[in-house]
């Protein structure tokens, strides 16, 4: 990159590619990156864990040198840029302060797991996950939930709802939620839209989760999978690695206030527009977005100097998950950029047939198609790139689709969110969740049978979704 800047005036940079101009096969980068995604943990995981960094390089380098030999190095550089500097740290820099802040609280105590705690615990996870992301509220909430129910026989469908609905159906209602809010934020949608215009769905999936949860877990917990003092069932403690107690702190309270500030700045960013930006080769990078970016690392910096050892050691934090996050993202970003550049050419591009699949003859949006297909891509391409691409599809005018096309985002906005959890791909805070699962004992369902698991039950309170809403 920096021979590339040295050799070539800044003006080259700014030369921008057609989006018609490119074939179907600028896409097969970014095709194979998320498939990688997808396949290598199935038929190789010890080898993908130790080098999925270098085959995401892989993949970004097969774009960015065909791309340089075909348009010229100005544009292949300028569209590694943008994807950097508008994109891709604004979205892994909020990712990474929130897993950093929320990894540093930890809830010590213990109260046994019944059908009653467990559902309230998913719904507190489901009101913070817009609050504190989805990341933030998984990293919070799963421990204590895995420690309540320890001693229980049955705990898988309690770490597969819990996915359900903290790790995606609650971060529905603000750019701090689910990271493809927060592109959408980033591109100009208002903060507080989604708030308005996806309450409805929300509450109505993660009410019949809900209910669905409780009846479940009910069920396995009267077939002798939760002995309490309370139940009319023998409790025995020795048979339970975390005795019931009802002494309760919290560990690590100096990062509630250090998640105040990130939400204020996060509102800050989107309510304050001073009008000065800075010109980078290929990006344009507003004032208001350093300031937050910079301002979050200082965030995430204090957290670590200020947390007690003890509140990551009780968490047993540890970098893995947000070091895997960062480095899948950083290619999928960089390898979805001709997809985005085809999209927006819109029926003059390759993609000419996703436009008529998600239009009508007359050019108007099929809002079930869109949301379907934003939902079904999301379950398996991972739903941030997913909604952008659709949100370039319906045009990628903010202000537009935020009037006159709200349905069409509420629609791409519920796909991306809500079927994120069809697998565990689908959403950054899934494979957390299933990691952290796994390492305390629990037998989490495969790749396959977990999509099983959400076959069978949101894919039906999908369907209702749709004759309802869209």
């Amino acid at each position: 990159m920096a021979i590339a800047f040295a050799a070539y005036p800044q003006h080259a940079f700014a030369a921008s590619v057609d989006g018609a101009a490119l074939s179907v096969w600028w896409g097969l980068p970014f095709a194979c990156m998320l498939l990688s995604i997808a396949v290598f943990p199935l038929v190789a995981l010890s080898f993908w864990h130790r080098h999925f960094g270098k085959i995401s390089a892989g993949w970004a380098l097969a774009l960015l040198v065909p791309f340089a030999v075909a348009f010229g190095p100005g544009a292949a550089f300028g569209t590694l840029m943008h994807a950097v500097f508008e994109e891709y740290l604004p979205f892994i820099v909020l990712l990474a302060t929130l897993y950093t802040v929320a990894g540093g609280i930890c809830i010590n105590g213990n109260l046994h797991g019944s059908p009653r705690l467990n559902t309230g615990l998913l719904a507190l996870g489901t009101l913070l996950a817009s609050i504190m992301g989805t990341t933030g509220a998984a990293m919070l909430l799963i421990r204590p939930l895995l420690r309540a129910n320890d001693n229980r026989k049955h705990v898988v469908h309690v770490v597969v709802f819990f996915i359900f609905l903290v790790a995606n159906a609650g971060g529905s209602l603000s750019p701090l939620g689910d990271p493809p809010l927060f592109l959408g934020f980033l591109n100009g949608v208002s903060f507080f839209w989604t708030t308005v215009h996806l309450a409805l769905p929300m509450l109505f999936v993660c009410g019949v989760l809900l209910a669905a949860f409780y009846a479940l877990d009910s069920y396995y917990f009267r077939q002798g999978g939760g002995a309490s003092k309370s139940s009319g069932e023998v409790y025995d403690p020795s048979l339970d690695p975390t005795p019931d107690s009802r002494l309760f702190f919290i560990d690590g309270k100096i990062n509630f206030v250090l998640l105040a500030l990130v939400i204020a700045l996060v509102l800050m960013s989107g309510l304050w527009k001073p009008g000065i930006t800075f010109d980078l080769p290929g990006a344009r990078v507003d004032l208001q977005n350093v300031v937050r970016d910079v301002a979050l690392i200082v965030i995430a910096l204090a957290s670590l100097a200020l947390t007690p050892r003890s509140a990551r050691e009780g968490n047993a934090f540890d970098w893995a998950p947000i070091e895997e996050v960062a480095k899948l993202f950083a290619a999928i970003f960089v390898t979805i950029a001709p997809v985005i550049m085809m999209l927006r050419a819109g029926e003059a591009g390759a993609f000419a047939g996703v436009v008529h699949l998600v239009n009508d003859v007359s050019g108007e949006p099929r809002n079930a198609m869109y949301f379907w297909a934003t939902g079904l891509l999301s379950s398996f391409l991972d739903n941030a790139p997913t909604y952008l691409v659709f949100f370039n599809l319906a045009g990628g005018d903010a202000q537009h689709l935020m009037s006159a096309g709200a349905s069409t985002l509420a629609a791409i906005s519920a796909g991306s969110v809500f079927m994120g959890a069809n697998s565990y791909i689908g959403n950054a805070p899934n494979f957390m969740v299933k990691a952290i699962a796994e390492s305390r004992g629990v037998r989490m369902p495969g790749f396959f049978a977990y999509l099983a698991w959400s076959g069978a039950v949101l894919i039906p309170v999908f369907i209702a979704m749709t004759w309802l809403f869209f």
